[in-house]
């Protein structure tokens, strides 16, 4: 197998004697050179098992006659940068993270990468490397937690966070009980957020091996699906198949299909255009409506369902999926096995991996229809919608799926707050009411990183009086477990002059999910026309909005280059 730095090495003798330095031999120096590079740490507990699947993929690349080096730019957590101004870094991560692999993939000129994480702007930001770089490249996730006490998740944390904040509403042997069980185990958050919709993303764009995405993280399948991806990697090397020849347009579609059955995450809005951008598609934000009202919803998973992630794999995981949906996707994609995703499940099928794991589904009394419907049970087409109207003229997105039907249609009074912590607070001091629409703005890329708003989302579920009965729009995100009527994205931002910046208290605001509309119809207690409605919105916006404060660095670049939410709020 040719190694592609062998012209390189001919040039100045240290590249040798630095390998050699760091242990190799020279023999080793001579073999195909493979990038492992992961977000291990101790950030949280997505990232801090990934060393042992990365020590697992170097043993495939060595058997495959290959050398692996093993790199490290760890990853932060959402979830500890929650409810304080941790959050408005998180978003921007996501670039700071592909560009660190970017440096360590154009440093030498390596052969191919494996890259592996777990969680919500990692996964991401690996994919968007990989696209850049563009050589043989195989994505390893790192798999499910461990399911919490009686099929729960970490995201009791909402309930708990809400009742520490009220008087004797909370004892402290339930939150000593939270904290002890609320994530049992390493791996991605069992629920289908962000974190785990961008793994099943990965493995439906080809990038991942078959049937990987959310593997149980404590399970030894996970270790073989990292020894075979080093194998993978090796194969890839040796056929010369690029990202680029996985990674298409084709592929992106496929992506999108899988993403509306599963009722994934509304981040993958952000991240699949901004990871397609790297490649120079464009991916537009109506081809996600297009495509949600043609798929059936067909994963019972939570938060747009009943069932963890874990449940989710033993039920066939993302190929099942496929193989239910076959007839609307391109089978003639190929994937990271060097084979086309017809014969991958193919492949799967005669490896009986659909009745492997079965019977751990028994173990919670659970059948497979229980989990992943079959097409002609599934209740609804699609998961995720466009909104667009006088407030988003360029669109917003709606979680439709874990949206109450009589939710989905709503008017109701603005309340207006200029940051998520003055909406939460007003939420906690019973401050909103039922019926209110609660508007928080200058949250989008370029007001302040577009930070998510599960902390507000969760307190109005867990408040008997709100859930089901107030609704959320923002310009900022929202978490992949966001429940309720939560509309995000809102395009354009305040922060950039959108129509969200000048609406003010009392304003009716209206929401039709069916007919994918967000609108400002009343003003002043009257109702007005979209005509009037234009015309109020224009004469307000000479005001201007809120200067934003200062800032420094990394974040500052950020926020003044971000893109719009609908173009995947990367760095222009």
């Amino acid at each position: 197998m040719t190694q592609k730095s062998a012209k390189e090495r001919l040039w100045w003798a240290q590249f040798n004697a630095l390998e050699m330095g760091s242990g190799w031999d020279d023999t080793d120096i001579q073999k195909p050179q493979i990038l492992i590079e992961d977000v291990y740490g101790d950030s949280h507990p997505g990232s801090v098992h990934l060393h042992q699947l990365a020590a697992q993929a170097g043993f495939g690349v060595y058997e495959k006659g290959g050398f692996p080096a093993h790199y490290h730019t760890t990853d932060v957590c959402d979830g500890c940068a929650q409810g304080h101004d941790g959050m408005n870094i998180v978003l921007a991560s996501r670039e700071a993270i592909a560009d660190m692999v970017e440096v360590h993939a154009s440093a030498v000129p390596w052969d191919g990468m494996i890259l592996s994480s777990s969680c919500d702007k990692s996964i991401p930001a690996h994919l968007k490397a990989a696209a850049r770089m563009d050589i043989p490249t195989v994505f390893m996730p790192g798999g499910s937690m461990r399911p919490g006490p009686n099929q729960t998740t970490s995201l009791v944390a909402g309930d708990i966070s809400l009742r520490q904040k009220r008087k004797d509403a909370i004892s402290p042997q339930e939150i000593r009980d939270y904290y002890l069980t609320g994530c049992p185990s390493v791996g991605a958050c069992t629920f289908l957020g962000t974190a785990s919709t961008m793994q099943c993303m990965a493995e439906a764009l080809g990038l991942a091996l078959p049937g990987s995405a959310l593997a149980p993280a404590t399970m030894t399948d996970i270790l073989r699906y990292a020894r075979q991806a080093g194998r993978a990697v090796m194969n890839l090397v040796e056929r010369g198949i690029k990202v680029s020849d996985i990674m298409t347009p084709a592929a992106f579609r496929n992506a999108i299909i899988v993403h509306s059955a599963i009722g994934g995450s509304t981040n993958a809005t952000l991240h699949l255009p901004s990871i397609a951008r790297e490649l120079g598609y464009e991916l537009p934000i109506e081809l996600f409506d297009e495509i949600n009202h043609q798929v059936p919803h067909l994963g019972n998973v939570t938060p747009s369902g009943q069932h963890l992630t874990e449940s989710f794999w033993f039920a066939g995981g993302i190929p099942y999926v496929q193989l239910l949906l076959k007839d609307m996707l391109d089978l003639d994609v190929m994937t990271v096995t060097g084979k086309t995703l017809g014969e991958n499940l193919e492949d799967l099928q005669k490896d009986n991996f659909f009745g492997r794991n079965i019977g751990y589904l028994n173990n919670y009394h659970l059948d497979r229809d229980d989990v992943i419907f079959p097409v002609e049970k599934a209740s609804e087409k699609g998961s995720i919608a466009i909104l667009k109207g006088n407030i988003a003229p360029e669109g917003s997105v709606v979680k439709y799926s874990a949206v109450a039907r009589s939710q989905r249609v709503f008017t109701g009074p603005a309340r207006v707050f200029n940051e998520e912590e003055e909406a939460y607070q007003a939420v906690v001091d019973k401050k909103i009411h039922p019926g209110d629409v609660i508007v928080i703005r200058y949250e989008g890329p370029r007001g302040c990183g577009m930070p998510e708003m599960l902390m507000t989302t969760e307190a109005i579920v867990c408040d008997e009086t709100l859930n089901g009965h107030v609704a959320l729009i923002t310009d900022g995100r929202f978490s992949g477990a966001t429940r309720g009527a939560a509309i995000g994205h809102i395009s354009p931002e305040a922060a950039a002059g959108g129509p969200i910046a000048f609406i003010e208290e009392g304003d009716m605001i209206c929401y039709d999910i069916e007919n994918r509309s967000l609108n400002l119809v009343g003003v002043a207690g009257r109702s007005v026309t979209p005509e009037e409605a234009d015309a109020i919105l224009k004469e307000r916006s000479k005001k201007g909005v809120i200067p934003r404060p200062a800032r420094k660095g990394f974040y500052k670049r950020y926020t003044e280059r971000a893109l719009s939410a609908m173009q995947g709020a990367g760095l222009d």
